[in-house]
Parts: structure tokens; C-alpha cells; sequence
């Protein structure tokens, strides 16, 4: 199984004024992943990386993290944006997250 990132480097946070989590290394935006917040779940419909920063783990990171704040608000995940579920499908840990009807629709 995937480890979470060690990489201190990385400073994750959530920017609820612009709708996402964000991933900086250096004080640079490296990754952001968009959600909109309903009643029960997280909509999750947008995760990028920014180019120079690919191959570096941290859309994986930024993943995690966003999935981590959805547990700890007790909301459910949905995974809109294709990077969100493919990660989802690839770590049990965080099905439990995703609805039963969810992981219909979007095969994980």
C-alpha cells in the first residue's frame, strides 16, 4: 500500500475561499485539487498538477490529504474528477468514503 508523502517540502492546506486544496513546495503552487462542498459529501471535480511538478508523488499527496479532511468532517467523497476516483480504486482504505451508489457509477 501507498505510504503518505514524507516529503517535508510539501505544505498542504485547504483555500475554502477558492474552492480546493492546494499543495505548495518552496512557497509554490505545485497541485490543487477542486471540490464543492454539499450537505453529506464532497464533490470532488478537478485535481492538477502543475507541470514541473509531475512524477514528484504530489497528486497522490493532495489526494490523500483532500480524502483525510473528507473523513474528518464525516462527509462522503465523490469523485467527479477521474484523477479522485483512479486513486480511490487504487486504496481500499478510503472506500469507505464513497457510497455504495458512488462506487456503482464510478467503478470503484
Amino acid at each position: 500500500m501507498e505510504q503518505p508523502s514524507a516529503d517535508p517540502a510539501f505544505q498542504l492546506s485547504d483555500n475554502p475561499a477558492r474552492h480546493r486544496f492546494e499543495l505548495h513546495v518552496g512557497g509554490e503552487l505545485a497541485a490543487f485539487a477542486e471540490y464543492n462542498v454539499l450537505k453529506t459529501g464532497m464533490l470532488f471535480t478537478h485535481t492538477e498538477v502543475l507541470p514541473s511538478f509531475e512524477r514528484r508523488g504530489v497528486g497522490s499527496a493532495i489526494v490523500r490529504f483532500a480524502l483525510d479532511e473528507v473523513r474528518r468532517r464525516s462527509l462522503l467523497a465523490i469523485p467527479v474528477c477521474p484523477f479522485v476516483a483512479g486513486f480511490l480504486r487504487k486504496h481500499p482504505d478510503y472506500q469507505d468514503l464513497v457510497s455504495a451508489q458512488t462506487r456503482r457509477a464510478y467503478r470503484i
